[in-house]
């Protein structure tokens, strides 16, 4: 029998993953940083997209409703999220292909995409993790591709460092809180990586990061 890998679901328990999205949408600013994630990639027509992480699709919903005349592809290690993921989709008729993998073992070859997206993935994996998430997505990029990342970073008043006190304890957020996913970026080969956006949010400080992977 093949060992289950291990991972952290949405809300941290699985039984609270059909939750997810009313909650996303009551408590969270989902669909605005999205929408500005999605604006800062320029999505060209027939480019081929990942969106790693998936989740339920919300993100890859959207990026195919905003971007038809493109490939796109959603992974996640969850099985129960990638169901509502595939639901929603078959839903509002938009052909996404998506497929369990590991995020630190993309099952994806050499060059395969033009942008890769990550919302609210990074902060799940551990500091080893990320980086070889980081060295995964550098790979599959093709030259001049580009990563998006949604997640939480370093914040910059008082009730967010408040807030990030305390949810610095759950997960593997803490290395977001200190501002250090732009550096894992730099480290896996990105340049330039930029901060491109902040935001306030009452789970912590949420921002965007664009990076680039250079041309040969």
């Amino acid at each position: 029998m093949n060992k289950q890998p291990h991972f952290i679901p949405a809300f941290h328990f699985h039984w609270l993953t059909r939750w997810y999205d009313p909650v996303m949408r009551w408590l969270f600013p989902e669909g605005r940083i999205s929408a500005a994630l999605i604006a800062q990639a320029g999505i060209q027509p027939g480019e081929s997209i990942l969106d790693i992480g998936c989740g339920t699709g919300t993100l890859a919903l959207l990026i195919k409703q905003t971007n038809p005349d493109t490939a796109l592809y959603g992974l996640d290690v969850d099985p129960k999220i990638l169901e509502i993921a595939r639901q929603k989709s078959e839903k509002n008729n938009e052909t996404i292909l998506f497929q369990r993998g590991l995020a630190t073992c993309l099952p994806y070859a050499d060059e395969t995409f033009d942008r890769v997206f990550s919302s609210l993935l990074l902060h799940h994996l551990t500091r080893e993790d990320k980086q070889q998430a980081l060295e995964e997505i550098f790979r599959v990029l093709r030259p001049r591709g580009e990563l998006h990342i949604a997640d939480f970073g370093q914040p910059r008043d008082f009730t967010m460092q408040l807030i990030s006190w305390v949810t610095r304890w759950f997960e593997e957020v803490y290395d977001n809180i200190l501002g250090l996913i732009p550096d894992f970026a730099t480290d896996a080969g990105f340049n330039p990586v930029q901060q491109t956006a902040y935001y306030r949010t009452i789970f912590g400080a949420v921002v965007l990061i664009r990076a680039y992977k250079p041309e040969r």
